[in-house]
């Protein structure tokens, strides 16, 4: 080990033998290995995931001897990186219910940071254009008999970042008792999260009632100015949730339709417009961006962060994304479609 110990700083002599092992070692593989240095190098700045947009999960460093000194710690967290484990979200917190925020254990289990799987660097923000709105409230219903959840983050279109998100389970207002215990448990049972389900879901027009709270405290509607967004547009992946699944939703709830659901932008049809290829749903647009899966799919919060993952990615791309489906307003049934090349 004399060719290693020569490299360790003098600031750590004093080190005990293992300490003075671990440190000679990591020094060795950073001044003796270009190869692999350069390897660290590249992982650190996340480019061996797909470029020019990281999507990974935010990476830590590890100081190899928890005991090293301050100064010689500084030196070794340029070469020795760490993953942090991945944790999921608390669907307590998503709903503003979590009472273990003080509990480590807890917070050592799951994730309590809507965003930290949406993080961009500031370089990757270079391709990015000019955008007709100024914000994207991301949806994705879950729920074929009626809406189970309700999940929406809203991405800024300069930045990129996440502002806010909303979250509700929902309850359904026509089914009975024991089909929604099937139902449930066949749907979010095989997830985990059923408990989490009968423990917080709350009745559609409460979650609407909610959600307009929530957007008007972040200034994107106002009831009195004709309650359509402002410089804000919903977008899903492909027609169904606002074309289909929520106008049914409103006929069960006894609702009229609201203005902020006439217009929408399906993340489907910008995708095949920009990249001139067809993806039926997230999981082949995720596939073909090279951007990996997080979370539990048709869990509707993670599948909404997915979705954003993919915008995020095909802004940084250069797209600039415009509504692509409206409803007539004195006929909301009827809906234009507004590109001509679109997934049917």
């Amino acid at each position: 080990m004399q060719i290693a110990t020569s490299l360790v700083p003098r600031i750590v002599r004093n080190l005990g033998p293992d300490q003075t092992m671990v440190l000679a070692s990591v020094c060795l593989l950073r001044y003796c290995s270009p190869l692999v240095s350069n390897s660290m190098s590249l992982i650190g700045n996340s480019t061996l995931s797909r470029a020019p947009l990281s999507l990974l999960p935010m990476r830590g460093l590890q100081v190899a001897a928890s005991s090293l000194t301050s100064n010689s710690a500084s030196q070794l967290e340029s070469v020795t990186p760490m993953t942090e484990r991945w944790k999921p979200l608390c669907l307590y917190y998503t709903q503003g219910k979590c009472t273990k925020t003080d509990d480590p254990l807890h917070l050592a289990k799951f994730n309590h940071n809507c965003s930290k799987d949406l993080q961009v660097n500031a370089a990757d923000l270079k391709c990015l254009r000019s955008q007709h709105l100024d914000y994207f409230l991301v949806l994705d219903l879950e729920g074929k008999v009626e809406i189970l959840e309700f999940p929406v983050i809203i991405i800024d279109a300069k930045t990129l970042d996440v502002v806010d998100f909303f979250h509700r389970f929902v309850q359904p207002s026509k089914m009975s008792e024991q089909r929604v215990k099937e139902y449930i448990e066949g749907k979010y049972g095989k997830l985990g999260v059923d408990r989490v389900w009968h423990d917080t879901a709350i009745p559609f027009k409460d979650v609407l009632q909610q959600f307009e709270t929530w957007i008007t405290h972040h200034c994107l509607w106002e009831r009195e100015l004709g309650g359509t967004l402002r410089r804000a547009a919903f977008v899903t992946c492909g027609n169904w949730d606002l074309k289909t699944k929520v106008p049914q939703q409103c006929v069960v709830s006894r609702m009229k339709l609201p203005q902020y659901f006439m217009e929408w932008i399906n993340l489907k049809d910008v995708y095949l417009n920009f990249y001139h290829r067809r993806a039926t749903g997230m999981m082949t647009m995720m596939k073909e961006l090279r951007i990996p899966l997080v979370g539990s799919h048709h869990l509707g919060i993670d599948d909404t962060k997915n979705i954003s993952r993919v915008l995020q990615c095909m802004l940084v791309d250069g797209a600039v994304l415009q509504i692509t489906a409206r409803r007539n307003s004195s006929s909301p049934e009827n809906v234009e479609f507004l590109f001509k090349n679109r997934i049917r």
